[in-house]
């Protein structure tokens, strides 16, 4: 999966655009960013990167960013998807 891939994924299951940012970071969203190195994801509060997560490859970046998603769908909304395998 790359970033547009998710980006229709997201779409397509209802995640309202105001959880998340792919392609840089955005107060109060869990984000999604290119590196030097490869991929972040990360959680952006005020002026602070928390818990990022960094990858190799967008592919896992992508993996890594829809299950996070997912939980936090199951926890704000009781809705949820079947998580990848």
């Amino acid at each position: 999966m790359n970033t547009k891939e998710l980006r229709k994924y997201l779409k397509q299951h209802l995640v309202p655009s105001k959880l998340y940012k792919i392609g840089g970071a955005h107060r109060n969203r869990i984000c999604m960013d290119k590196t030097e190195n490869g991929w972040a994801v990360f959680f952006q509060d005020k002026k602070d990167r928390i818990g990022v997560m960094n990858f190799v490859d967008e592919a896992s970046a992508c993996k890594f960013m829809k299950d996070e998603l997912r939980k936090l769908m199951e926890q704000l909304y009781g809705l949820t998807w079947a998580a990848a395998r």
